[in-house]
């Protein structure tokens, strides 16, 4: 069963929330919850079904309930934003209060998981715990924006088939270091048959205004201001080094440290058990069912 739930994020902005089982005996209809919500965000140029596997397992204790956010998936993406930080953290702020899922569990990972800890930090009545998934706190500064400028426009599109996303993004990318059969999927999820051939559901130059907003900060500050227990994930060969990671669980007032072997940046396709094996204990921990 999938169920799609539209809300309406800040400026009334139109995004899709997305259901990818039935929620367990207790949810009734009309947004009355009796067991505890799980709102998972994915990152930038991600959608809400990448979180599908995730919110499988995690229905059977939670309501799990994965949100396309705006510029990304089903939501609305506006010509020009506004794509800042405040937006997102409202528009996540929003999917919480109408579907009711309060006191929650944000799951996030990447763009998400910064969105993830900047609510936690702002709406403590709201948030029970977090796990940030691959997101760093250090700016990564300007040098970064130009690299995913130049890489974006690498991108041969439109694609002639899926195959042919899976086989670029997975094997024949040349910012790949080893073939990711895992990447080519996750790619091929963010794809849509048009006219001339698979071109991505998202503005490449939308995701720049995106990534704009946030890449050239900081955001040890904001971790400092999340008191709810944080898990902070790693994939082994991910984005995120173990170093400036257990740097993020001493700064935060109450993190936990976990890494995947054999995973990089998409900790929750390259090893969808493992993932579940780090994330599942602590929420059970942090948010009892």
């Amino acid at each position: 069963m999938v169920r799609r739930i539209n809300i309406r994020g800040a400026g009334g902005l139109r995004l899709a929330a997305w259901e990818f089982a039935d929620p367990p005996k207790g949810v009734q209809a009309g947004g009355d919850r009796k067991v505890p919500g799980v709102l998972l965000l994915h990152g930038l140029m991600g959608r809400a079904s990448h979180w599908a596997v995730t919110a499988r397992w995690l229905s059977g204790s939670y309501r799990a309930v994965g949100l396309d956010q705006r510029g990304h998936g089903r939501s609305d993406k506006p010509t020009d934003g506004p794509f800042d930080r405040e937006a997102y953290v409202a528009d996540a702020e929003a999917a919480i209060e109408q579907l009711g899922l309060a006191p929650v569990a944000l799951v996030g990972h990447a763009m998400g998981a910064l969105t993830a800890w900047q609510l936690a930090a702002k709406r403590p009545d709201l948030v029970r715990a977090v796990v940030l998934c691959d997101m760093r706190a250090s700016a990564l500064g300007a040098r970064s924006q130009r690299e995913w400028e130049q890489w974006l426009a690498t991108w041969p599109v439109p694609f002639a088939t899926l195959a042919d996303v899976r086989r670029w993004f997975g094997e024949e990318d040349p910012v790949l270091e080893r073939p990711s059969p895992s990447r080519g999927d996750f790619f091929a999820e963010v794809m849509a048959e048009r006219m001339d051939g698979w071109r991505p559901v998202f503005s490449r130059r939308q995701v720049l205004m995106i990534r704009e907003t946030w890449v050239h900060d900081a955001h040890w500050e904001e971790l400092a201001l999340v008191q709810c227990p944080a898990l902070v994930v790693r994939g082994i060969d991910g984005e995120l080094g173990r170093a400036e990671a257990q740097e993020m669980v001493r700064v935060l007032p109450r993190g936990v440290y976990a890494e995947v072997p054999d995973a990089g940046h998409l900790v929750h396709y390259d090893q969808p058990e493992r993932w579940r094996e780090v994330v599942e204990p602590f929420l059970q921990d942090a948010l009892p069912a």
